[in-house]
């Protein structure tokens, strides 16, 4: 019985050591740049290691405490769509990642873009191009390729 409760104890402390591991093997979301800043600063500001948290597979970083904790009360209001791939390229069905000094807020959401020929032709017809985005996503987002 002891045997056990110390291997247990041991495979407890294990994952315990392991997770912060775990967390740094998650992809960092928008190179680092802080989802919330393009609300709150209107731009793309660099986030910090120190602030960090995972949500729905990925690191976000973000450039305060206060960031990270508007973020966490509500991810969906901050997250950029599509997990921050270019939201352009998807409306054509091709997943390609983005650079977060292209990037546009549309009723609310935040798109990023590969390039800024992308975010302007984006803004050209906003509802139609987020719609061809949503729908070709859903397709996409568990295919392997990138």
């Amino acid at each position: 019985m002891l045997r056990r409760t110390i291997l247990q104890g041991m495979a407890v402390s294990a994952v315990l050591v392991a997770m912060p591991a775990l967390a740094q093997e998650r992809p960092l979301a928008l190179k680092g740049y802080d989802p919330v800043a393009y609300f709150t600063d209107g731009k793309p500001t660099q986030g910090s290691a120190q602030y960090e948290m995972v949500f729905d597979g990925q690191r976000y970083r973000f450039a305060s405490a206060q960031h990270r904790d508007l973020f966490k009360a509500n991810p969906d209001k901050y997250a950029p769509q599509f997990s921050g791939l270019c939201a352009m390229n998807l409306s054509r069905g091709v997943k390609r990642e983005s650079d977060p000094h292209n990037w546009v807020i549309s009723n609310g959401n935040l798109y990023v873009f590969a390039s800024e020929t992308g975010q302007q032709g984006f803004v050209k017809d906003t509802a139609a191009n987020a719609a061809k985005a949503t729908a070709n996503w859903k397709a996409l987002k568990t295919s392997i390729t990138q």
